[in-house]
């Protein structure tokens, strides 16, 4: 990265971004986790499966024994390749089931085929010498010896005692078994106590370093509104076209319409009724200043009366278009419209 590349990066990443860098593979995954969780659920597997086994399995290594000067390397290894799977298989099935776990419960359970694509950067030799001599390289080589020296002071810690191993050498071979079983789940316990630490410390340093990579700009975000909410310079200008269509389509009502009542100037509204439907008049038209000037100027030209009445107009223009008079107008409105159609009868002009 340039030098103040990511000088800019002042901002949290958002939530679409970071949903976005989820879809592409771009998680924080804590290997740490990853291998303690698989190491937990290996040691239990081997906890639960291998004392029920431990009998049948000497059985079996008994009988290829006994048998030792019959069979041939050809006919034994096949039987001792099969007792060591029953050994190895519960245990390695299970820890590969907590690697697994541990994997879904950090991605959120997504999983991207990009990552699964062959990449033959990856492949070539320069490029992986490059990365194991590169910063990362060096960092990643650190953790594992800091890993190695904190685990290995651990378990030397719990076996350091020679006490026991001295005594060992006078037990029998049931005793001993069950001094090395002892020392063993000794051992993994202080190997998971410490695994357990370093994989929390892993995944609190996994997400923040994961967070600080997807950092945004203040442009990232105004970019990223403009994607999800529109530009606001078009979306002014759609609504500004949608308006316009709206007015050109109000006005082509008015000449139409059975009477325009004005506030005189300031506002007009037009109402449409037609005593055959029995329904009660509608807004057809309503504008202000400018607009009601427009909708005065083309009611006189289509002979459509305006009629004065400043409060009516006031809460007519309140009214949505096409929408009927509330009942409280009733009453004014019906006055109105006889007086137009008594004048329009008897030959008088609106």
């Amino acid at each position: 990265m340039a030098e103040g590349e990511g000088a800019d990066k002042t901002e949290a990443p958002s939530q679409r971004r970071l949903d976005r860098a989820q879809e592409e593979g771009q998680v924080a995954l804590s290997k740490e986790a990853v291998g303690f969780l698989g190491l937990l659920f290996g040691a239990i597997a081997a906890a639960t499966v291998l004392p029920g086994l431990g009998q049948d399995l000497l059985k079996g290594l008994r009988g290829i024994l006994a048998r030792s000067h019959e069979l041939g390397w050809q006919q034994a290894l096949p039987e001792l390749a099969w007792l060591a799977f029953l050994a190895v298989a519960p245990i390695a099935g299970l820890a590969s089931l907590g690697a697994v776990a541990a994997t879904l419960a950090q991605t959120g359970g997504v999983v991207s085929a990009r990552n699964m694509v062959p990449s033959l950067g990856k492949l070539s030799p320069l490029a992986g010498l490059g990365r194991i001599l590169g910063p990362n390289g060096a960092l990643e080589l650190l953790r594992t010896v800091l890993k190695l020296a904190v685990v290995g002071g651990a378990l030397w810690y719990v076996a350091g005692d020679s006490a026991p191993l001295r005594a060992a050498m006078q037990l029998g071979a049931g005793a001993l078994l069950g001094l090395v079983g002892d020392l063993a789940v000794r051992l993994v316990a202080a190997a998971l106590v410490v695994l357990a630490a370093i994989a929390v410390l892993d995944v609190v340093l996994v997400r923040l370093r994961h967070v600080n990579k997807l950092r945004m700009s203040r442009q990232d975000l105004k970019e990223e509104s403009r994607e999800s909410d529109g530009d606001p310079m078009v979306k002014g200008r759609q609504k500004a076209i949608r308006m316009q269509k709206a007015r050109q389509r109000m006005m082509t009502a008015v000449p139409r319409a059975s009477v325009v009542i004005t506030n005189p100037t300031h506002y007009a509204v037009a109402l449409a009724y037609d005593p055959g439907e029995g329904a009660a008049p509608r807004v057809v038209a309503k504008g202000a200043d400018a607009v009601a000037a427009r909708i005065r100027e083309i009611a006189k030209e289509a002979g459509v009366p305006l009629v004065a009445n400043p409060p009516l107009a006031r809460a007519l223009f309140r009214i949505e278009l096409d929408q009927e008079i509330p009942a409280e107008h009733y009453q004014a409105v019906a006055e109105i419209i006889a007086f137009v159609m008594r004048a329009r009868g008897g030959g008088a002009a609106g």
